[in-house]
């Protein structure tokens, strides 16, 4: 069984507790609360860990880029297609 009677048993206002905890943006005090209760709450730190692989992958597809031909043959494809006529 999980402790979250802290936390509203862990149901929305805990998962935006872990999403203002990954953001950084609780107090030192809160910071380490929240800590605590995901070191004995199972069901939250499952919770944390599948935010943190989301945020991983977010952010590393926002930094790759396509390769140059798919970018040459989407140009080529857009400047084939003629304008419809209104």
């Amino acid at each position: 069984m999980s402790d979250c009677q802290g936390l509203g048993d862990c149901d929305d206002t805990r998962m935006q507790r872990i999403y203002e905890y990954l953001d950084g943006a609780l107090t030192r005090e809160d910071l380490g609360e929240i800590k605590q209760h995901l070191d004995g709450c199972e069901e939250c730190s499952e919770q944390y860990d599948l935010e943190c692989l989301i945020r991983t992958m977010v952010k590393r597809s926002c930094t790759e880029s396509a390769p140059e031909n798919l970018k040459n043959s989407i140009l080529d494809r857009i400047h084939s297609i003629k304008p419809v006529e209104a």
